[in-house]
C-alpha cells in the first residue's frame, strides 16, 4: 500500500501560485492530486451544463502536466464521503491537503470528510487560496465584520501595505513558488481518465474566455466596464470561479494598471466574507425586515424575463446574451436584476436562482451579493427608492443600439413586443409596496 498524502483540488483548478498544494508538496510524504466530480452538485445539473466541461477541461490539463511529471491525477466520480472512504482503504494517507471553501454546503462537506478521516488519524489541512484576505482578516477597530463597502475596501487596502518586502510587493500578493517542489509528487503511471459521457453530461457549444487579457484593457477598464457593446471588461470570472488562475497574480497585476478593477477583486472578497459571517443571506434577505415584502411573484412575466421578452430591450438584450453564452456584462446584470426585482416585483431570489442556474462564472458569494444588492436587502444596497430606468440606462450605456441590435434583431420591428409594464406605473407600484413593507 502506498504512503501518501494527498492533495484534493476544488475551486484551485492549477498546479502554479496554489497555496494548499505548495503546502502538501513541502510536506513529508509524496503527494498524490484527487478531484472528485461531486455528484451532490451535478445531479442538480443540466446535462448540458457547460461548467462541467470547463471543468473536465480543466482537470484533463491539469492531469496530462502531472504525467509530464510522472506523477497522475485521481479522478473520481461520486458522493465525497463514499469516495474518502475507499480511498482511505486503497492507500496509506498521512494527510490530507486542500484549500477553504466558504459556502454552506462545502463546509458541511468538509467536516464530514474530516471525521472520516480522523478516524485513520489522518490530518485535514486546509489554506486560503480564492482570495486576498477572508472572513475575520479585514474587520472594524472592534473587531466585527464590515457591512458596507468602502469603509472595508479601505482597511482592504490599508492592510495590503502593512507587509510589504523589498522589491515594494505586497506579502499578500506574493506568489507560492509551487514549481520548486514538483519532485514531490507520487511517482505513478496514468491513471483512469473520466469522460463527460460516462458521467451524464455532453460537450456545449459555448466558448470558454482566456486566462489572459491584454494590459491595455485592464488600463482602460475605469472607462470601458459600463458599455456592453465594446469589450471593456476581462471576462476571467469563471477563471476566478474554479481557480484557473491565481487571485493574487491577477491583483498583483492590476494593482498599478486599474484602481477600479482591483476594487472589482475587493468586491469579491467582500461578498465571500458577508457569506462568512452572516450565512443566512443564502436563503434570506441580510436586512431580516426586507422578508416583508410582498412579491407578486407571477409565472408569466417571470418567463417572459427568462426569455428576454419584456419589450426593454436593454433587458432582453441581456438575457438573451446569458441564455446562448453563460455570460452577461456586469452593467446590463445591474439593469435585468433591478428590472426583475423592482419592475416585476419579483422575488429577487428566483432571479439569483435563474443566474445560477445559467452563468458560467456563477459564484454563490457574489451572485447573492449581487442581486440583494439590487433589490435593496442586502449589505451595500441601492435604496429601495433607486430604481433604474431600463430605457435612460440604454440611452447612457448602449446610445447606439450596438448590443441591443446584436441580441435583439427584431427590435424596431412590428415583431418586437411593447414594454411588458410600463415605467412610471412600475416605479409607483415598486415604491408603494417596499413602503408599505418596511413601514
Amino acid at each position: 500500500m502506498q504512503t501518501i498524502s494527498i492533495f484534493w483540488f476544488r475551486r484551485d483548478l492549477r498546479l502554479h501560485d496554489n497555496a494548499g498544494l505548495y503546502h502538501a508538496l513541502k510536506g513529508k510524504y509524496p503527494v498524490l492530486p484527487l478531484f472528485i466530480f461531486d455528484t451532490e452538485i451535478l445531479e442538480e445539473l443540466e446535462p448540458t451544463d457547460a461548467r462541467v466541461e470547463f471543468i473536465h477541461q480543466s482537470i484533463s490539463q491539469i492531469k496530462k502536466e502531472l504525467e509530464k511529471l510522472g506523477s497522475s491525477l485521481i479522478i473520481k466520480y461520486g458522493k465525497p464521503l463514499d469516495i474518502w472512504q475507499k480511498l482511505s482503504q486503497e492507500y496509506d494517507i498521512k494527510a490530507v491537503y486542500t484549500n477553504h471553501d466558504y459556502e454552506p454546503y462545502a463546509l458541511q462537506r468538509d467536516e464530514a470528510v474530516k471525521t472520516i478521516l480522523q478516524q485513520k488519524e489522518t490530518p485535514l489541512h486546509t489554506y486560503k487560496d480564492q482570495v486576498i484576505f477572508e472572513k475575520s482578516e479585514v474587520t472594524k477597530d472592534d473587531g466585527l465584520p464590515y457591512t458596507v463597502f468602502t469603509p472595508y475596501s479601505k482597511k482592504w487596502r490599508k492592510k495590503l501595505a502593512t507587509r510589504m518586502s523589498d522589491d515594494g510587493l505586497s506579502y499578500y500578493f506574493k506568489p507560492y513558488p509551487n514549481e520548486k517542489y514538483f519532485s514531490n509528487f507520487q511517482s505513478t503511471t496514468p491513471l483512469p481518465d473520466l469522460s463527460l459521457a460516462e458521467m451524464g453530461f455532453s460537450k456545449s457549444e459555448l466558448k470558454f474566455p482566456p486566462t489572459e487579457v491584454s494590459q491595455g484593457l485592464i488600463k482602460k477598464y475605469g472607462e470601458t466596464r459600463n458599455f456592453p457593446a465594446i469589450n471593456g471588461t476581462s471576462r476571467l470570472g469563471i477563471h476566478f470561479r474554479f481557480g484557473t488562475i491565481s487571485i493574487r497574480e491577477k491583483a498583483r497585476k492590476s494593482e498599478n494598471l486599474s484602481e477600479t478593477y482591483l476594487n472589482e477583486l475587493i468586491w469579491r472578497d467582500f461578498y465571500a466574507m458577508i457569506l462568512s459571517h452572516f450565512p443566512h443571506v443564502v436563503t434570506s434577505p441580510f436586512r431580516a425586515k426586507y422578508d416583508a415584502v410582498q412579491w407578486r411573484n407571477n409565472e408569466a412575466d417571470f418567463e417572459k424575463w427568462c426569455a428576454g421578452k419584456t419589450g426593454y430591450p436593454i433587458v432582453d438584450a441581456g438575457m438573451r446574451e446569458l441564455n446562448e453564452t453563460g455570460f452577461m456584462h456586469n452593467r446590463v446584470r445591474m439593469v435585468t436584476a433591478s428590472f426583475l426585482t423592482k419592475h416585476l416585483l419579483l422575488d429577487w431570489r428566483r432571479g439569483e436562482a435563474y443566474f445560477a442556474k445559467k452563468l458560467l462564472d456563477f459564484d454563490l458569494a457574489s451572485n447573492n451579493g449581487g442581486w440583494q444588492w439590487a433589490a435593496g436587502c442586502g449589505t451595500d444596497a441601492a435604496p429601495y427608492f433607486r430604481i433604474f430606468n431600463p430605457t435612460s440606462q440604454q440611452q447612457k450605456f448602449d446610445k447606439e443600439f450596438k448590443y441591443i441590435k446584436k441580441w435583439v434583431p427584431e427590435f424596431g420591428t412590428a415583431n418586437y413586443p411593447a414594454p411588458m409594464v410600463e415605467h412610471k406605473f412600475a416605479r409607483a407600484r415598486c415604491l408603494a409596496t417596499y413602503k408599505e413593507a418596511l413601514s
